[in-house]
């Protein structure tokens, strides 16, 4: 997804994140320790946020499914 000069920069939290990506918490989570999903920004003591443009470039980065 093409970034627009003027778009401001979005941060969404885990629930967006899980239905953008079909993942479970778990399995973000996992990917993260791998190093295969973007880590999040810290918001404070006890949240997080990822930017909306690192979980839309980790989506155009995986591969298309074969059609069967």
């Amino acid at each position: 997804m093409a970034k627009d000069a003027h778009t401001p920069t979005r941060l969404i939290r885990l629930p967006e994140v899980k239905l953008r990506t079909g993942l479970a918490r778990s399995s973000i989570y996992r990917m993260m320790e791998h190093g295969g999903f973007p880590r999040p920004r810290k918001l404070g003591p006890r949240a997080v946020a990822w930017l909306v443009s690192d979980i839309d470039h980790w989506i155009d980065s995986r591969p298309a499914k074969p059609s069967v």
